[in-house]
């Protein structure tokens, strides 16, 4: 399996089979953060809509209920409901397609979205006497440091930044350590690790993305573990969907649940006042209660209040802005004194001089080009200088964004549309993309080939169909071929036609 599918949501799909899913649906939570997390708006809406039908809704309808304009979304939230098995295609009485909710999906989405069921599938709270009294403050501390320590531990030794003793002081379990390593994420010589590609790709991740791609790996090991895939997964949702600064029992756990506890502490996801095997409660941290969120709120509370010390020393930081001021001629101005943010820097800045609580450099098409080769793209590089730009660049860009909006209904009456300012300057973003280009004449895209078709009909139809998808990448009318990201639609497509002219 390649790195970015195990680091993506699509592990799920590509590793559970059918009876696995069923498995993981038997529990509320399971069912409630798929529903949140993975779903599109429009598959939520038909997922709702079906939750309390008592037969199959044919396709028709369910092609009634959208808007002919939009048969690719429609199409889109079908084909990701049938590969999260929570649509079942089944037969009606006149033998026409129709869909129904797989039942242990619906019945665990009523007991979450009701509050029946088991009284443990969302946790237990724990009512006795709490002798450590545990702020959310506190929790969010101690996921900083045990998230920083891990992250300093990838990039400190790589950019021959010397990092402070109290990042130090959070070096990751051995368990952690292990898991980078299986994840390529770093390379150990002896008792010093190296970060790969696929560790520079990861620490340019929002904070979130960087916990699921490490939760991800830790279930791809659960077998080594003695542990299966369902026991692991299901338990993770559980968590998710704990309350922050709440404690929870622990005394109901399986031993295998337990064991997993043991792990999410070394990840900064729970805390407990105790790490003894028999501690009987424990407190999820932001960590934990943003895995599944679908709130935008939410996850930007992770990054703001868990990445201070990660990020600027600065008060403009921690006020909601960011540390990073870049100008049109590539030099580049940050108010920052992290070692880890200043080796982030490092992976794709030449630096030029560092101060108290300044450092100062300039992006060069060597420095963009030596990223890229490490396997950091262009977009990775412009989608963290976004996320950590200066308020003061945040201000300028809103300002360009006022005044473009005073001349919208002037453009509008002449038909031309107006360009949304991103918070870059745009001369950065097109440099950036055009330095990855020179080194990256052809991508490469996992995908499907179409091919062998008996008539030019056989061959158009499907291929047009795919482009209606939105998963068309390549075609060839010359060759009669075609190459997909996804072929279930289409191969159904196919299906329907051979059936229909049999």
């Amino acid at each position: 399996m390649s790195d970015s599918v195990l680091q993506s949501w699509e592990y799920l799909e590509n590793e559970l089979q059918g009876a696995e899913f069923f498995r993981l649906y038997q529990h509320p939570a399971s069912a409630l953060a798929i529903f949140r997390k993975r779903l599109t708006d429009l598959a939520k809406s038909f997922v709702m809509a079906m939750l309390y039908m008592k037969v199959p809704l044919s396709v028709p309808h369910l092609e009634l209920w959208v808007k002919s304009g939009n048969k690719r979304e429609r199409e889109n939230a079908v084909s990701l409901l049938e590969r999260y098995q929570i649509f079942q295609a089944v037969k009606t009485r006149s033998q026409s397609r129709a869909y129904k909710l797989t039942p242990n999906f619906a019945e665990s989405l009523r007991q979450a979205l009701t509050g029946g069921g088991k009284n443990q599938s969302f946790g237990t709270l724990y009512t006795s006497p709490d002798k450590t009294h545990v702020t959310v403050d506190t929790l969010d501390t101690f996921a900083r440091n045990q998230w920083e320590g891990i992250l300093s531990y990838m990039v400190g030794n790589t950019a021959n930044i010397e990092l402070d003793a109290s990042v130090i002081e959070h070096k990751p379990s051995s368990s952690v350590v292990e898991l980078l390593r299986t994840g390529n994420f770093i390379q150990l010589f002896g008792k010093t690790a190296k970060i790969t590609k696929e560790g520079f790709a990861f620490v340019l991740q929002d904070i979130n993305s960087q916990v699921w791609a490490l939760l991800f790996l830790y279930v791809d090991n659960a077998e080594r573990l003695g542990m299966t895939k369902v026991e692991c997964l299901s338990f993770l949702f559980l968590v998710a969907s704990l309350e922050l600064g709440q404690a929870y029992s622990a005394e109901g756990l399986s031993e295998t649940e337990r064991r997993i506890l043991l792990d999410l502490y070394d990840f900064g996801i729970i805390y407990q006042p105790s790490t003894l095997q028999g501690t009987s409660y424990f407190y999820p941290t932001r960590l934990a209660v943003a895995l599944t969120s679908d709130s935008s709120s939410v996850l930007a509370s992770v990054n703001s209040s868990l990445s201070s010390s990660l990020g600027s020393s600065s008060s403009a930081s921690t006020a909601g802005g960011g540390f990073i001021i870049i100008e049109t001629n590539y030099r580049l101005y940050a108010y920052t004194s992290s070692p880890l943010q200043i080796s982030l820097l490092a992976l794709f800045v030449n630096l030029r001089s560092r101060h108290p609580n300044l450092v100062t450099g300039k992006m060069t098409k060597r420095s963009i080009q030596r990223a890229v080769q490490m396997g950091i793209t262009a977009d990775q590089i412009i989608s963290y200088l976004s996320a950590h730009a200066h308020p003061q660049m945040r201000r300028y860009a809103a300002l360009q964004n006022s005044a473009t909006s005073t001349s919208t209904s002037a453009s509008t009456a002449t038909g031309q549309a107006q360009p949304h300012s991103s918070i870059l300057p745009p001369t950065i973003i097109d440099q950036v993309n055009l330095w990855q280009i020179e080194r990256d004449r052809m991508t490469a895209a996992n995908g499907f080939l179409f091919k062998d078709f008996p008539s030019k009909d056989e061959y158009e139809k499907p291929m047009r169909y795919a482009d209606e998808l939105g998963v068309l990448i390549w075609k060839s009318d010359a060759k009669q071929m075609f190459f997909v990201s996804r072929h279930e639609g289409v191969a159904a497509y196919m299906k329907q036609r051979r059936e229909g002219s049999a």
